[in-house]
């Protein structure tokens, strides 16, 4: 296995059949509908502007079996430090690992880009990534109930974080 930052022309339909299925088959993403393919240009073009990693492991192949990213937590400029960050495994691969390792590689980005505090927006009902993310330090620091419909009910979003050692000197504006 290997790890690789991921690119729009290689790896954007691979991205995609994870975000689907997470879609169509789990809370990890609270959308009802597929997304289209022209979705990932945009996808790709706000993490290349403010050099957001999509950080991918593929195998010998170079078939993507998850990947992980984080982008802005809030559009205003005081939230400069924090980042809401999202680990996706294929189907076929989740159980093994695979989001541990590359959930500690986002955080060694986060360190090396300055960033302060990584945000997770957890369903509360997925044990699985909450387990992960406490293993790792993170802490709830809340828990936003009734924050979605989907599948018949609602849905609980809990909120995880982990607090950085950086930056070193951070600045207003």
């Amino acid at each position: 296995m290997q790890f690789i930052q991921c690119t729009h022309e290689q790896h954007a339909s691979a991205i995609l059949d994870i975000f689907n299925d997470a879609i169509m088959n789990s809370t990890a993403l609270y959308d009802y509908q597929p997304r289209k393919i022209e979705s990932m240009v945009e996808w790709f073009k706000v993490k290349q502007k403010n050099n957001f990693p999509v950080i991918g492991a593929v195998d010998e192949d170079g078939h993507l079996l998850g990947f992980a990213s984080y982008g802005a937590f809030r559009p205003h400029p005081a939230y400069k430090y924090t980042v809401e960050h999202s680990v996706y495994i294929n189907q076929l691969y989740r159980g093994r690992g695979l989001g541990r390792i590359l959930l500690e590689k986002l955080i060694i980005a986060a360190t090396e880009q300055q960033y302060h505090t990584m945000i997770g927006a957890i369903d509360i009902q997925n044990q699985g990534s909450i387990i992960l993310h406490e293993r790792l330090g993170f802490s709830h620091s809340g828990t936003i109930k009734h924050a979605a419909f989907k599948f018949g009910h609602w849905l609980d979003l809990g909120f995880y974080q982990l607090i950085l050692p950086t930056p070193l000197n951070p600045v207003d504006g």
